[in-house]
């Protein structure tokens, strides 16, 4: 059996290599006002490397609709840049999703806050 560097599959590696150099795609090359300050959480690859699904994380909620209608009309830019610079043997079709689990943390974090200080304000027996 051959043994992974690190610990990793390479899809895995080929992965975040994606995430990272569509950051810094979006960050310095993509001139989309819509698409604005986002964070890209995660990156999953289809065994063939034929689509990514891209997870992207915004502060901006209100927002969100015009932020994924900007990813969608930039995707094929992004995927162009991403071949310059990623040489692999099929370059994915990229599917921006939101991920909202950031905000469901957050949310979870308000609500256990509420609790505890309805426990405080609760008389002892």
């Amino acid at each position: 059996m051959k043994r992974q560097a690190h610990g990793f599959k390479r899809s895995d590696r080929v992965a975040e290599q994606v995430r990272r150099d569509l950051a810094e795609l979006i960050r310095s090359e993509l001139k989309d006002p819509r698409v604005g300050m986002i964070s890209l959480t995660a990156v999953e690859l289809t065994p063939d490397y034929a689509h990514a699904k891209v997870f992207f994380s915004t502060l901006n909620q209100d927002q969100l609709p015009e932020i994924e209608q900007g990813l969608r009309r930039a995707a094929g830019f992004l995927r162009r840049e991403l071949g310059r610079r990623i040489h692999i043997h099929t370059l994915p079709e990229l599917h921006f999703i939101h991920d909202n689990s950031l905000e469901y943390g957050a949310s979870m974090s308000a609500l256990i806050e509420q609790a505890k200080a309805v426990s405080d304000q609760t008389p002892e027996d």
